[in-house]
């Protein structure tokens, strides 16, 4: 029950923090090494037209809040060598919990099929079902991936129905965009943990 409250304390914050993404100023950055990979390297990372190419695809055309989230990722951590394509549901009476299941696509690795879950804030009672398009920085070794990562904390930026967060373990970082109407369809707080094969534990 702790450890529910201390979540439940850490999401007025980050919808504190989510307010001021709406009215566009800037959200904190983590603040570990951004790139480790040279990201003029072309081989080695996913360019910006690549990315909007995809996301767009993914969510069934562009927008300007999209083009808006995915513009703060690139300005705050440059190219990607990495992205997730897939699904998640969630489920909250506060407190809640997420699974989800999709893709990774590794510049150099390639394709493999990957879950996550973890548990969840949210401002309302029920469940959902969001897309999630994550882009993934500093993943040098795809079984790197298989870990839990922390939300970096004050890091959401929202605006439009569209929320991008960044969690991260050591120089590896995870920014899930979500699309959805309310905070719980835009937010994961706490942590992601991905895995292999699907778990229903969400810890």
């Amino acid at each position: 029950m702790r450890i529910f409250f201390k979540l439940i304390i850490l999401s007025m914050a980050i919808m504190l923090t989510s307010c001021a993404g709406n009215n566009k100023e800037p959200a904190p950055t983590p603040t570990a090494p951004r790139q480790n990979i040279d990201s003029t390297n072309v081989d080695a990372t996913y360019d910006k037209e690549n990315i909007m190419n995809a996301a767009s695809e993914f969510f069934g055309g562009g927008s300007e809040a999209l083009a808006g989230v995915i513009e703060k990722a690139f300005k705050d951590l440059g190219e990607p060598n990495g992205y997730i394509i897939g699904t998640e549901v969630s489920g909250a009476l506060i407190v809640g919990a997420r699974y989800g299941d999709g893709t990774l696509s590794h510049k150099i690795e390639g394709d493999q099929r990957i879950y996550w879950k973890g548990p969840s804030i949210g401002i309302d009672i029920g469940a959902n079902g969001s897309r999630v398009f994550a882009l993934v920085y500093n993943l040098n070794d795809t079984e790197e991936l298989f870990q839990r990562f922390p939300a970096v904390e004050g890091s959401l930026y929202y605006i439009a129905g569209v929320g991008i967060n960044y969690q991260q373990v050591d120089d590896i970082i995870i920014a899930p965009i979500r699309v959805g109407v309310g905070l719980r369809a835009g937010i994961n707080l706490g942590y992601l943990h991905f895995t292999k094969e699907r778990s229903w534990s969400p810890f």
